[in-house]
């Protein structure tokens, strides 16, 4: 069974501080994480990252099905 984030995931992209805000983790973590590449996959708009909450949503599962094993 797979956990669910805190609050439903918007219908549109997510910027860094709404995922940082959504996974309760400082932001700091979310940059970390793209540099080391273990977070979810993001996208550049521009010069803004952006997230797209389908592969957030599979992230998140990924995660939580690998703490399950």
């Amino acid at each position: 069974m797979a956990a669910t984030p805190l609050r439903p995931l918007p219908d549109r992209y997510l910027t860094p501080e709404d995922l940082a805000a959504l996974l309760v983790v400082p932001i700091e973590t979310i940059y970390a994480w793209r540099k080391r590449r273990v977070g979810p996959p993001g996208f550049r708009v521009g010069r803004h990252l952006r997230y797209d909450p389908t592969a957030v949503r599979t992230w998140i599962d990924t995660q939580t099905t690998h703490e399950a094993a």
